[in-house]
């Protein structure tokens, strides 16, 4: 899709298709930006592509709108989206006058992406990144989320422009870093969770994703990749281990199907109860020190 051709579509006289990023309405630069109706900001993501983080965002979506609480999930990694078909979800966006309306899941999770502005799955998102960015903001700011407990942000990898502006713009209540077994996993997400430290991201804890398979037979649990180093990285940043989710074939199986959100995995479960308990500890934290 071209950054400078925004698409167009006949038969909405009121609601328009949304193309090209416009800037986002509380104003450039790098002030941060009001968080709103919006309860609770968080960041998932590790530095590196290929571990699995769009599907921890979408399982953990998933599992907090299972308590009942409203949840948004924005899908910031714009050239790579994954998020619409682990959740069955297509576009287009539209704008109806009051900002730009979320696709929603079955189960009622308010969803953007820049899969939904391109015509189809195989077609490519080439743009520079200060248009990455502007649509990332666009899709914070510009979004008729309407009131929200959580919000949760899917990090493209890297340590380059997206994450930078998202630190620096969006008031963030902290970041989930993913991580696989592997030692260059780690190498390359501990990075990640540097810079965010560096910007003063509060590091909610880790997710060990991938981390370990369960025999159908015996239930013994076996590790493909080795014995884990996830905890001891956990332990030297002072954060926990929020959970370790399984090599489980319904997670693939669900996710190519676009029914993702259907996964109920006892695993998913203590994700999201983590995550609230970890938010409660940041808060306690802040609290003592002012």
């Amino acid at each position: 899709m071209s950054p400078d051709s925004p698409s167009t579509t006949e038969g909405h006289p009121t609601s328009s298709p949304i193309g090209a990023p416009r800037a986002p309405r509380p104003g450039g630069g790098l002030t941060r930006m009001e968080k709103g109706a919006i309860q609770h900001v968080i960041a998932v993501g590790s530095g590196k592509g290929g571990v699995g983080k769009s599907s921890v965002t979408a399982l953990l979506a998933a599992a907090l709108a299972r308590r009942g609480l409203k949840v948004g999930l924005l899908d910031a990694d714009v050239t790579g989206p994954s998020i619409p078909k682990l959740l069955g979800l297509s576009g287009p966006l539209l704008d109806k006058g009051e900002g730009i309306e979320p696709a929603a899941t079955a189960g009622g999770i308010s969803v953007v992406s820049s899969q939904f502005m391109v015509e189809d799955d195989q077609t490519p998102v080439i743009w520079r990144g200060p248009l990455v960015t502007r649509l990332i903001l666009q899709f914070y700011a510009g979004v008729n989320w309407g009131p929200l407990d959580f919000l949760l942000l899917d990090m493209p990898p890297g340590t380059s422009d997206v994450p930078l502006t998202v630190f620096q713009t969006i008031p963030l209540d902290g970041m989930v870093f993913v991580f696989s077994p592997q030692e260059l996993s780690a190498l390359i997400v501990q990075k990640a969770m540097n810079m965010a430290r560096d910007l003063h991201v509060p590091l909610l804890g880790v997710v060990e994703n991938l981390g370990y398979l369960e025999c159908p037979h015996c239930h013994e649990r076996i590790e493909p990749f080795g014995p884990s180093g996830v905890a001891k990285v956990a332990e030297s940043y002072g954060v926990p281990l929020l959970a370790r989710l399984p090599i489980d074939p319904r997670i693939s199986v669900l996710g190519d199907a676009g029914r993702l959100e259907s996964y109920e995995g006892e695993e998913a479960g203590r994700l999201a109860e983590a995550i609230l308990a970890s938010l409660d500890a940041v808060k306690k934290s802040r609290l003592t020190v002012l």
